[in-house]
């Protein structure tokens, strides 16, 4: 396999986004059917919500992984490599695994057994069902694309459902109110499967309920039938339905974390109920050593480098939370660039009055604001900001601007950060060499 074949399976791949979003489970299950149904013979836990899904799969996989499990974990978006989206354990899925899932899957459709009709994400959902059956994983773990009920992941019959939380996003798709959204999400709720989730609005969490009373559900609420209560900087005690531990100890920041813990030590316990034998030094362990990138990552030191995917206007003050109480610094050198179809205008609010500088950025996307519409909205509010337009030209920017004591934070989008991540991973290894 060379990196021609790679790179000609993903352009296939990526042309597949000219179908837009379909919503719907037919394609999915059309193509499923043509692999044998993969999907029916994971174990599997699905994790829908607005913030927080990625963070806490990725902890419950990192608890999974030190017992001993082979745990899948599929995600959405990558920052930098599309291998990202697909892992088993802390291992990518590697290149020539993508090109040959690539090639079975394009067979039976091909062959015309399945009509061309499917979007990116269904066969990208439908290779990472058909990799980890190939695996053999104990347990899969599915982050939901957008929404719920007619996301490509909601073919599954899962072990357990999780909603993190619930806020206002993709209106044109989900509706344009908190609980028009929750509804949607609410699709993944299964018919005698626990639910577990995180939201705190009275309007959702009685519709969470109803639709569990409704499918003999089992409904779980974090901060009452699981509670965290933090101890320090990142560090918490936990107190869940069978299992008390403290001091735990999280090496993602922010305070918001303690929350996504403790849903996923909510999820833990469940599957201790399932058979699964996870000792609390695997908990401890899992909880310290989680790696989940573009979370109030920290890339560089002397200047402090942050990258954070904070695209809703939740996340932005999670960001702003956490630039205020956990990090130091002189001045706080921002650089910014937003999807247009995103709050752009409360993100902004959130963000931009606790920086000393702001650079508006464009990542490479159709969709990504115009700079100058973000700067028009800077200067509504009174603020000082300017554009430069390519993400690697604004870091660089703040780069030669910023003294050892400031910190620079990239944020505003996944495509922002990650094509950041990319160039900071090179532009430290160029400064290594030329140190050495």
């Amino acid at each position: 396999m060379g990196l021609r074949d790679y790179k000609d399976s993903l352009d296939y791949l990526y042309g597949l986004e000219r179908h837009g979003i379909i919503f719907g489970l037919v394609n999915i299950r059309n193509i499923l059917k043509s692999l044998g149904n993969p999907h029916k013979k994971l174990k599997v836990i699905h994790i829908g919500g607005t913030n927080g899904k990625g963070s806490t799969a990725a902890m419950i996989q990192s608890i999974l992984s030190r017992c001993g499990y082979r745990v899948g974990l599929y995600t959405s978006p990558h920052l930098i490599s599309f291998t990202e989206r697909i892992r088993i354990d802390d291992r990518e899925i590697t290149e020539a695994e993508v090109v040959g899932l690539i090639e079975r899957i394009r067979g039976p459709i091909e062959e015309g057994r399945v009509p061309e009709t499917f979007t990116f994400f269904d066969f990208t959902t439908a290779m990472a069902m058909l990799y980890f059956v190939r695996a053999g994983v104990d347990l899969a773990i599915l982050e939901v694309g957008l929404g719920g009920r007619l996301d490509s992941t909601n073919v599954i019959d899962p072990l357990l459902t999780i909603i993190t939380n619930i806020s206002l996003e993709h209106r044109e798709y989900l509706g344009d109110t908190v609980k028009e959204v929750a509804r949607e999400k609410a699709g993944i709720i299964k018919e005698g499967k626990a639910l577990i989730t995180a939201a705190t609005q009275p309007e959702v969490v009685d519709l969470f309920r109803g639709v569990c009373l409704e499918k003999k559900a089992t409904f779980f609420r974090v901060g009452q039938d699981f509670r965290g209560r933090r101890a320090g900087p990142q560090r918490f005690h936990y107190h869940g339905r069978n299992l008390t531990l403290s001091n735990l100890e999280l090496k993602l920041a922010g305070r918001h974390q303690i929350v996504n813990a403790t849903t996923a030590l909510g999820a833990i316990e469940m599957c201790k109920g399932n058979g699964y034998r996870i000792g609390d030094e695997a908990i401890y362990e899992g909880l310290r050593g989680v790696q989940w990138s573009g979370r109030l990552e920290v890339v560089m030191e002397y200047p402090t480098v942050l990258l954070d995917g904070a695209h809703n206007p939740v996340a932005a003050q999670r960001l702003r939370e956490a630039l205020m109480d956990e990090f130091h610094y002189e001045r706080l050198l921002l650089a910014l660039g937003i999807m247009n179809d995103k709050d752009y205008r409360r993100i902004i609010s959130i963000l931009v009055p606790l920086a000393h500088m702001t650079v508006l950025c464009k990542p490479r996307c159709e969709r990504a604001a115009p700079p100058q519409v973000l700067l028009n909205e800077l200067k509504r509010m009174g603020k000082r900001g300017k554009v430069v337009e390519d993400v690697v030209e604004a870091v660089q920017n703040l780069l030669s601007m910023a003294s050892e004591k400031d910190l620079v934070c990239i944020t505003g989008s996944f495509y922002t950060i990650g094509e950041a991540k990319a160039f900071l991973s090179s532009y430290k290894r160029q400064s290594l060499d030329a140190n050495n």
